[in-house]
């Protein structure tokens, strides 16, 4: 016994000098006496022989001290080496670039919720793009867990969403990096970051915890750690909605033990739950559409990537182009387009737009930029092409004509586009690619040659997983593959039956105009907007400008001008039906694809004269408005009827402008009950911004304000100040009110009342609402006239914010109370 002490005590001494040579601050050696290879292999088959002994010993604290040093050693230096370089840039560099030289902190906010929203991405960048400023609480990467302000348990398992190519993975690849660096996060002693395109491979396969851990990485096999309950382990799980396991939180299976094999979705609902090594953190990243898959009560906090704000997406152009003046005039150019800088909101599209000015910069010095998306997007198409031909066909990268094999590729590419698009996919597999023609042998080369355009998932085993690099990209292609198909043959691929018959073709020509109005019908057709940026695409590829710049791609067609006319007066007459905000909004960046800016012109124009009347507008016209006063963000920021019409037609036409708006301002409009219900569904929707509501001199019925108080009380409405006049209070519509005032769910912080004729049990109703504990008013004002004589406040147990709100809202009821019944402490304040 005595020997295995002194050996124990032997092992610590030598513990001790050892983590100290493996801890990150050890200062480096000079080279003279740097170990060489012998000597470091000598010091680990040390180290593991010394493990072993301890384990038998039984004195496992001490050996899994000893592997942990090695082990976050060698874990530290691998995720350091697979993730301080990403490949950002044109593929002729082919070198990495430093992440830390590119990355431009994201704009994280905390909060929102983890239900499904199955808009089109593009929508929801629009949407946050003019989100008026205000005060939310943001989140630093590296605090991802972090107990905010209010919270005192800790966050064991954070849900990140963002649409795509909004920067999560590059989120979590920084948050991890920093780690690996020992810059942040010193506490945290593992982070295995898995994703899910790597976690579907392993669906068939079974394995615990532990070895799912030793099969990703390996640094934690060879150190002999078979146990993490000890550690502060944080796992990153990133991308849910590519996840295709099935993860059913309804199963029964419970499992506690790390060592114990099952399948991996078990495993990850077990993990999730918290059942199993309920110590560890949990950061899943997902996008909107899938973020429901995780249930509400697995979720210590929800957070939302916004992308680049308007500072960002200026720091992001100054680091990738160091020359001043350069970069100044790309930041300005963008801001001088509404779709490029909307779009610029995206990491992944700011580098599609540095690549494009970047090339066209150097290649036609003075000459003008790109202005429209569908131009970003070919110029980004040619500059492939053009470093294609350099490197495979011996071409020059000055000469932008497009080889037969750059041809073919763009066929196969676009059709798989295409059909991926209309099943709604994003990932693609071998059998994907041979279905449109593409040799998978070759895919590699389609990959390596367009970088940035189609890429392959690398290191998922057996399983070779593609993606386009952005859906914005896919739907580009998917619209070329279409607009060619057409150009060639006549054949519309938009269109369920086509014309078979020879004779046809050869009577008339294929007429671009048809193809056009149906592509118009079918994204007006989506509910989504699952088709608009495709819609986009394809009417700015009848361009003259676009059959230039792809001359050799596509077929020239001669003078375009009068088709697209046609197809303007087309989309202008379906502004002139009853669309919704988001579908006449895409139909103005439509006209603006065709550079047809007549509309919105039209109605500035009359803006700046002070000359807009209102009763005399179109219907095609007030689209035009509410696209200006969305593009405004100073608009946004207080919106007020009045500059335009206090009428209940203004206000129904503008509604999109109030549900995007900070502060509505909208008095004395002569609400009826059905402007109301319109305007109160806009309240209560998920995606509406609006805080400050002002209904004043507005002669609200009982139905109206019923409905008011059922906005208000939605779990979505974000009002924090109500502003009424209301003539007349019935005791139902009271109790209506009393419930805002008591709901859990209600937001409202100040509420400014006038209301006459209030009856003594409208005052009860209103005075239980101020009391109950859910009240979070802060401010209550108003002018009340009651005849109330008695109340009683006896066995309420008020809180001291409730007895104040209470006591100043009785004391301007004009009271006439003759019997107060209350407990000391109430009656004292009442007294004050």
């Amino acid at each position: 016994m005595l020997l295995e002490d002194n050996i124990i005590t032997f092992v610590k001494n030598e513990l001790k000098k050892i983590q100290k040579v493996l801890s990150p601050g050890y200062p480096e050696c000079l080279e003279s006496q740097r170990e060489d290879d012998e000597q470091k292999s000598s010091r680990e088959a040390f180290l593991k022989i010394t493990v072993v002994f301890l384990r038998r010993m039984k004195r496992e604290e001490l050996a899994n001290q000893l592997s942990f040093g090695a082990c976050q050693r060698n874990l530290k230096s691998a995720l350091k080496k697979k993730f301080q370089c990403v490949f950002e840039g044109i593929a002729k560099a082919g070198n990495p670039t430093l992440l830390n030289q590119i990355y431009t902190e994201l704009y994280i906010t905390e909060g929102g919720t983890a239900e499904i929203n199955d808009e089109h991405e593009v929508r929801q960048i629009e949407t946050a793009s003019r989100k008026p400023d205000r005060r939310e609480t943001t989140i630093r990467q590296e605090d991802i867990f972090e107990a905010l302000p209010g919270r005192d348990e800790p966050i064991r398992t954070v849900l990140t969403k963002g649409v795509a190519g909004i920067g999560k993975t590059v989120l979590t690849q920084k948050y991890t990096l920093d780690w690996a660096e020992d810059e942040t996060n010193k506490d945290i002693q593992f982070i295995f970051p898995f994703t899910f395109r790597e976690l579907n491979v392993l669906k068939e396969e079974t394995f615990s915890l532990v070895e799912l851990v030793h099969h990703f990485f390996t640094e934690t096999k060879e150190a002999g750690i078979c146990s993490f309950e000890d550690f502060q382990v944080v796992f990153i799980f990133d991308g849910l909605d590519e996840c295709r396991l099935p993860l059913d939180f309804h199963k029964t299976t419970i499992l506690t033990d790390p060592r114990k094999s099952t399948s991996v979705d078990v495993l990850l609902i077990n993990l999730i739950r918290g059942k199993l090594l309920p110590s560890a953190r949990l950061w899943i990243t997902t996008r909107p559409a899938a973020a429901n898959q995780i249930p509400p009560d697995c979720v210590g906090m929800v957070t939302e990537v916004r992308g680049f704000t308007d500072p960002q997406k200026e720091e992001y152009f100054r680091k990738r182009f160091r020359d001043e003046e350069q970069a100044s005039r790309i930041i300005s150019h963008i801001k001088t387009s509404r779709s490029l800088h909307i779009m610029c909101h995206i990491p992944v599209f700011c580098w599609i737009t540095a690549t494009v000015l970047e090339d066209v910069l150097e290649t036609r010095e003075g000459g003008q930029l790109p202005k429209t998306l569908t131009e970003m997007f070919i110029h980004f198409l040619v500059v492939q092409a053009k470093v294609k031909k350099a490197k495979y066909d011996g071409g020059s990268e000055t000469d932008p004509h497009w080889s037969p094999e750059s041809r073919k590729m763009m066929k196969y590419l676009g059709k798989l586009a295409f059909d991926q698009l209309q099943k709604g996919n994003l990932i693609f597999y071998e059998s994907d690619l041979t279905e449109c023609g593409i040799d998978i042998r070759a895919a590699s080369v389609y990959s390596g040659v367009f970088t940035q355009i189609f890429k392959e998932e690398r290191g998922l085993y057996q399983d070779k997983v593609f993606c386009f690099i952005h859906l914005s990209v896919q739907e580009f292609l998917a619209a070329l593959h279409v607009h060619l198909t057409f150009i060639k043959s006549g054949l519309n691929l938009l269109q369920e039956q086509q014309r078979t018959s020879m004779l046809s073709k050869l009577i008339s020509k294929p007429n671009l105009q048809s193809l056009h109005q149906t592509a118009v019908d079918k994204a007006l057709q989506s509910p989504n907007g699952h088709l608009d940026l495709f819609l986009r695409f394809l009417l700015g590829l009848s361009l003259q400008t676009s059959q230039t710049l792809l001359r050799g791609l596509l077929t020239q067609t001669g003078s375009s001008s009068q088709t697209n006319q046609k197809t303007v007066q087309y989309i202008k007459k379906k502004l002139s039906d009853n669309l919704s905000a988001e579908k006449s909004i895409n139909l103005f960046h439509c006209l603006n694809e065709l550079n047809d800016r007549s509309l919105v012109e039209e109605i500035q124009q009359s803006l700046r004269s002070g000359s807009l009347f209102t009763d005399k507008l179109s219907p095609a016209q007030w689209s035009a408005l509410v696209f200006i006063l969305l593009s405004s963000e100073k608009d946004l920021d207080v919106f007020d009827l009045k500059k335009y019409s206090a009428s209940e037609e203004a206000l129904l036409r503008l509604l999109p402008v109030v549900k995007a708006s900070n502060k509505a301002l909208l008095s004395s409009c002569n609400l009826s009950e059905r402007g109301c219900e319109d305007l109160l569904s806009v309240v209560s929707s998920q995606s509406c911004s609006l805080r400050e509501l002002d209904l004043s001199t507005n002669s609200l019925n009982d139905s109206s304000l019923k409905l008011l108080s059922a906005a208000v009380e939605s779990p979505h409405a974000k009002l924090n100040m109500l502003r009424l006049n209301i003539c007349e209070l019935s005791e139902e519509n009271c109790e209506a009110l009393s419930s805002v005032l008591s709901s859990q769910s209600s937001s409202l912080r100040e509420l400014d009342l006038s209301i006459r004729n209030l009856q003594d049990s409208g005052v009860k109703l209103l005075s239980a609402g101020l009391q109950s504990l859910n009240c979070k008013l802060k401010t209550l004002r108003q002018d009340l006239s009651s005849s109330l004589r008695e109340l009683d406040l006896s066995n309420n147990d008020l809180q001291d914010s409730g007895v104040k709100l209470l006591s100043a809202g009785l004391q301007s009821f004009n009271c006439k109370l003759d019997t107060l019944r209350s407990d000391q402490k109430t009656f004292c304040i009442f007294q004050n």
